[in-house]
């Protein structure tokens, strides 16, 4: 049988295979990089997944993809909300993608320009589609290195202005595309100056740097640029994540107090777990391992929810926050912080030997603001938006807690990571609390 493996930039590996109901995903990915010629290291950057517009699947080696593939409907029917008629038409492909537990040190440590040019790939795509939320300037950073691997060094004197106006969706995100419409837009013509977002970029594009070879002239391999776009997402709190899809409440607006919900993107990385408004593309909260305690709750007759708990305040006092994360997908997220936490104990002692620096904190938009300013300048889209949240607030008073607003809907959680460093309090509960 014939099996079609996609890599990022939508080529495809097309695959002749025997015995396919009982092959695994491990035998199925070393068949790849056998193709591709990539070296031992894409054992570890890469791992198949099973996507569709619907849902989104990292494999385990030991995994039956076959198998897998002709469960997807009910896959789809357990962690998603979709209609019946579009789980009916959804089919999933099998994609050759980054694993989600391939740690940034190690990604840096890759001299194969191949799997560089994959992870640059995969990481441009995100950036483009606004699931990597950017601050304009670091879009135009990345769209330059973009250009430069697409259309060469800058040349002075070259038309480089209307290529870029051409394919400017193929170096910014498609919000950083708009043009001017209406009556003045028909004057302009094409003598008309540059938007703010492809002259930011035009600029970007004059300063990337090339690599000065021995010989006095400028030579920069392709995997120069790939690894500088790399180093630059490393930046983003975020990068090397699992999406999920899920729903906040909105905090109550106006005399009626009209809420509703508000949909998010839950992304989960090595590093801890961003909360992201899918449609202002900016992140409402950042929470390293260290910052959180959490849980998952799945009643037979209410919505799956993933509990988080972090520190805040309210009106200036301490006080824990509990947001309500609305999801089919609760119990998966679940699961992979679970397991993020037990890879981050198991890796810390082995940690200080590695001469590349660690991952940078989550920013916090709060001081001290020594450690990449960038990510916490005030409205930066990477900083968290915790005013645009909708918690549930406790603050410890003396022995007991009292609740601040509103009414309590669920117990603490146990589930936390305890590595003694982190700066999260536990509230004990008390046999006086409110049992949701």
């Amino acid at each position: 049988a014939d099996v079609l493996v996609y890599l990022v930039d939508d080529t495809v590996v097309p695959l002749a295979v025997e015995n396919l109901p009982s092959l695994s995903a491990h035998e199925l990915h070393r068949a790849v990089r056998e193709v591709l010629r990539l070296p031992d290291i894409a054992l570890d950057a890469f791992a198949l997944w099973l996507v569709s517009p619907l849902l989104e699947v990292q494999l385990k080696p030991k995994h039956l993809p076959y198998r897998l593939g002709r469960q997807w409907p009910e896959l789809l029917l357990r962690f998603t909300d979709a209609p019946d008629d579009d789980v009916a038409m959804d089919e999933p492909s099998l994609q050759f993608r980054r694993n989600v537990f391939f740690p940034k040190w190690r990604e840096l440590q890759i001299q194969d320009e191949e799997v560089l040019r994959l992870l640059y790939e995969e990481a441009k795509g995100n950036v483009l589609a606004a699931r990597y939320p950017c601050d304009v300037e670091d879009c135009e950073v990345l769209g330059a290195l973009v250009c430069r691997v697409q259309l060469g060094p800058y040349q002075p004197g070259q038309p480089a202005a209307c290529t870029l106006r051409e394919k400017l969706d193929s170096f910014l995100p498609a919000h950083l595309c708009k043009r001017g419409q209406g009556l003045f837009a028909a004057f302009r013509g094409r003598g008309a100056k540059a938007g703010p977002g492809e002259q930011g970029l035009l600029n970007a594009y004059c300063q990337v740097k090339e690599v000065v070879g021995s010989d006095g002239g400028h030579e920069a391999t392709l995997g120069t640029h790939y690894r500088a776009y790399l180093l630059k997402c490393h930046e983003l709190p975020f990068y090397g994540c699992a999406f999920f899809h899920g729903e906040i409440d909105k905090p109550a607006q106006g005399f009626l107090h009209r809420g509703g919900r508000k949909p998010v993107a839950v992304a989960i990385s090595l590093e801890g777990v961003h909360v992201i408004d899918s449609r202002e593309k900016h992140v409402l909260l950042g929470l390293r391992f260290q910052e959180l305690s959490w849980d998952h709750t799945s009643p037979e007759e209410e919505e799956p929810v993933l509990w988080l708990e972090f520190d805040g305040d309210s009106e200036g006092i301490p006080v824990n926050k509990l947001l309500k994360i609305y999801s089919k997908q609760a119990e998966l997220m679940s699961a992979l912080i679970e397991y993020c936490i037990e890879l981050d104990q198991a890796a810390e002692p082995a940690a200080p030997q590695h001469s590349v620096p660690g991952p940078p904190a989550a920013p916090t938009c709060s001081p001290p603001p020594t450690q990449h300013p960038k990510l916490r300048r005030q409205g930066s889209v990477v900083c968290s938006r915790i005013q645009h949240l909708s918690t549930i607030d406790y603050v410890e008073d003396g022995k007991g807690i009292k609740r601040v607003k509103p009414k309590r809907s669920t117990s603490f959680f146990s589930r936390q990571l305890s590595m003694g460093q982190g700066s999260y309090t536990v509230v004990q509960p008390t046999d006086s609390l409110e049992q949701g």
